[in-house]
């Protein structure tokens, strides 16, 4: 977001510009390397004004993974309206790929954190897994004789799957070790996903 040094904004837009700064900031650099006087400098604001908004590195950091968690449960949600139980499975693979691919720095504040191991921060990552995981099964449970606990242990089982294999697809293509494309790794995973949630019997009639 690109913003005249010295102009006043809005408070939610002046905050919405310092998150965004501060995401390019930290994905460059990491957190231990990064300073607010350095978020201060790239945003062209004083410290006191990064101050109002955010009291602590630590505090602006969890503002940002909190966003990258919101903006995951968006597209997660936005796949699971897809018309019929294969394309919510593929939509779903399609919207972990995609955050992941072109997510920009914010998906490293997802799965990559510097603070994976903080407290605060994995709190954050397994309320949203736990959130994704949940809305999942209760698609399935609305679809399927299991009960809500079965369900969502289902889901959350379907999120670590798509996740763990966008993430292990990106890290291998930016290595440089592997030739399988983007969309090939996709395919195999919804392929893997939705024969095991094929598997359960449906109580509808929904047959694809």
């Amino acid at each position: 977001m690109a913003i005249e040094p010295g102009r006043r904004l809005p408070r939610e837009q002046r905050r919405a510009q310092l998150l965004d700064v501060a995401a390019g900031t930290f994905g460059q650099d990491g957190y231990h390397n990064t300073s607010m006087d350095d978020i201060a400098e790239a945003a062209g604001v004083s410290k006191p004004v990064l101050y109002q908004h955010f009291p602590s590195k630590h505090s602006l950091y969890l503002a940002l993974v909190e966003a990258a968690c919101i903006e995951l449960a968006k597209t997660i949600d936005a796949a699971l309206d897809s018309p019929t139980n294969r394309d919510r499975v593929r939509a779903t693979i399609d919207g972990f790929y995609d955050f992941v691919t072109d997510g920009g720095p914010y998906f490293r504040f997802v799965f990559e954190s510097d603070l994976a191991a903080d407290p605060d921060v994995r709190a954050l990552h397994w309320r949203t897994q736990v959130e994704i995981g949940s809305a999942i099964g209760a698609v399935i449970a609305s679809e399927t004789d299991l009960d809500d606990q079965e369900s969502t242990l289902l889901g959350i089982s379907l999120v670590g799957m798509a996740q763990t294999s966008a993430r292990r697809w990106r890290a291998q293509h930016d290595a440089g070790e592997v030739s399988l494309s983007a969309e090939r790794a996709r395919e195999l995973t919804t392929i893997l996903c939705w024969r095991g949630v094929a598997a359960f019997p449906r109580t509808g009639s929904e047959s694809d």
